[in-house]
């Protein structure tokens, strides 16, 4: 069964918060990987965060199993909690503000419901290899914008 297990590692980068940020993601398969990363000019961390994990979550060419790997509490915990009160509330957040990023967090929702999801938090820069590795794509991703 875990063959058809798809093994995502995302990470976002931001140099100034806001700022130019950068987002990376590896997409395990089996033996094969792919790695994407992409920037923009002006951008927040969280923001870099969900583009993250949603460009993976594109790149699937039909529904999946997947563990998405994420060092993004923000990003854990609002897939896996938070949202559903936002949706319920109307986009809304507890102390009724707009929900940041709801137009990332929409497009996420829309693509986590392609697919069987499980959402794992590690913690960022503490040796984690593909975390290592996500977050040097992020850095590519900041690192392409100077190249445009």
């Amino acid at each position: 069964m875990t063959s058809d297990l798809i093994d995502i590692y995302t990470d976002g980068a931001c140099k100034g918060n806001p700022g130019p940020g950068g987002w990376g993601a590896l997409l395990r398969f089996g033996d094969q990987e792919k790695e994407l990363f992409g920037g923009e000019a002006n951008t927040t961390n969280n923001r870099m965060e969900l583009m993250g994990v949603i460009a993976a979550l594109e790149a699937l060419k039909r529904p999946c199993k997947a563990v998405v790997h994420t060092d993004s509490q923000y990003v854990q915990k609002g897939i896996s909690e938070w949202i559903h009160g936002w949706k319920k509330k109307g986009w809304i957040t507890a102390a009724k503000q707009p929900v940041k990023n709801a137009d990332l967090w929409k497009r996420l929702d829309a693509l986590v419901t392609q697919h069987e999801i499980e959402w794992r938090w590690v913690r960022g820069h503490s040796g984690h290899p593909e975390n290592e590795r996500a977050d040097q794509l992020a850095n590519r991703g900041v690192a392409s914008l100077a190249q445009t």
